[in-house]
């Protein structure tokens, strides 16, 4: 898979920029705020049909303008496809593939499949349990459309269960009945996801743990261990002794909702022992583990973004991550870099065909 060229109109402060690309490695250079992550995003708005960094869409158009649009020419195994987003102040968001409009945007999900590397992912460790379920979740997506749908389901059904027990309370009021028809829409689809986060982190271990022993060169024993209720007890007679509990509470506190992944390094949890450099090998061997993961399901390799890590890693990791761009582990790669002398010798020391481009003030100044 390929992104041969990308258009970002009034897209954060980006108004009109065009890119074609032909090389397997672009980068994006430039100083701190002139765009290049930005043009990151556009491409993950692209395959994912939002932001990776504000989900807010209205927040994404430029100063001062009303709408942003979005385009790019994906080409896979020859086979070309258009895709083009746009979100307008009052009207909203709708993504189209070869000028047809998505009725459900979940039916672009793992088309064209990436996956990001960047600073904000130190969020997967320091921040609550839903961003690491986002993380399994999008990951799963991506390679299985059936999950999504499952997903959206079960949110829908915990979202009116949720609803339902607010009214009783309110109300003054219980129907067990009622309640019933939404306790078996969670437990049909929280049992298939949490069937397939079991699954995926089963698999993805393995693979995260070769990954972390070759960036870091270190001896620690990492670990990534799905903490879910449904583990070790049955869904349903959870969900029928939780119920006193959710009428309380007026909130579902049973089901896959309230899964999270432990992130351990020696038994303990990283957030706790772990230093910066071992944190940081950390996340870049569990998104690497995605990438493989990912590639062997659908058999053909995700686009690779890459944000600011040659700002934010040291040399050694900078190396290692390079040289699987020279193995051939990766297909294309978008880099972020603030010095481009600097990206110049890393590329050209590994011997990779790439481009640079010169990002200043939301404009495209020169290419090379």
């Amino acid at each position: 898979m390929f992104l041969k060229n990308l258009q970002l109109h009034q897209f954060k402060n980006h108004n009109g920029s065009h890119f074609t690309f032909t090389n397997k490695v672009s980068c994006f250079v430039g100083d701190n705020g002139a765009g290049k992550t930005n043009i990151l995003d556009a491409i993950h708005y692209l395959s994912q049909t939002k932001s990776y960094f504000n989900h807010i869409d209205s927040q994404n158009i430029q100063f001062n303008s009303d709408y942003f649009m979005l385009k790019g020419v994906f080409d896979k195994d020859g086979s070309q496809s258009e895709i083009q987003c746009n979100h307008k102040d009052g009207v909203g968001k709708n993504i189209q593939k070869n000028k047809k409009k998505y009725k459900r945007f979940s039916e672009h999900i793992g088309q064209f499949p990436i996956v990001i590397i960047s600073p904000t992912d130190t969020n997967l460790i320091l921040e609550g349990s839903e961003v690491r379920r986002k993380y399994l979740d999008s990951s799963i997506a991506q390679y299985k459309q059936s999950y999504l749908q499952v997903l959206i389901q079960y949110n829908k059904a915990l979202k009116q269960r949720n609803a339902l027990l607010k009214q009783f309370n309110h109300k003054g009021f219980f129907d067990a009945i009622t309640l019933e028809i939404y306790d078996k829409q969670l437990l049909e689809h929280g049992s298939i996801i949490h069937k397939e986060r079991a699954s995926f982190l089963k698999e993805l271990t393995p693979v995260f743990n070769h990954y972390y022993q070759e960036i870091s060169g270190g001896n620690e024993k990492v670990g990534l261990d799905y903490n879910s209720q449904l583990n070790d007890a049955d869904f349903s007679k959870s969900l029928n002794e939780s119920q006193q509990k959710d009428r309380i509470s007026t909130y579902t506190q049973i089901g896959t909702h309230k899964d999270d992944i432990a992130f351990t390094m020696n038994s303990y949890s990283i957030k706790k022992i772990g230093s910066q450099g071992q944190q940081k090998s950390f996340l870049i061997a569990l998104k690497l583990a995605q990438f493989d993961f990912i590639k062997q399901q659908i058999g053909f390799k995700p686009i690779l973004l890459l944000d600011d890590i040659f700002d934010k890693l040291d040399d050694n990791r900078i190396l290692k991550l390079i040289s699987f761009v020279d193995k051939n582990v990766f297909g294309q790669v978008f880099i972020t870099d603030t010095h481009i002398e600097r990206s110049e010798e890393i590329l050209q020391k590994a011997g990779i065909k790439f481009s640079i481009f010169k990002i200043d003030k939301g404009s495209v100044n020169n290419e090379r």
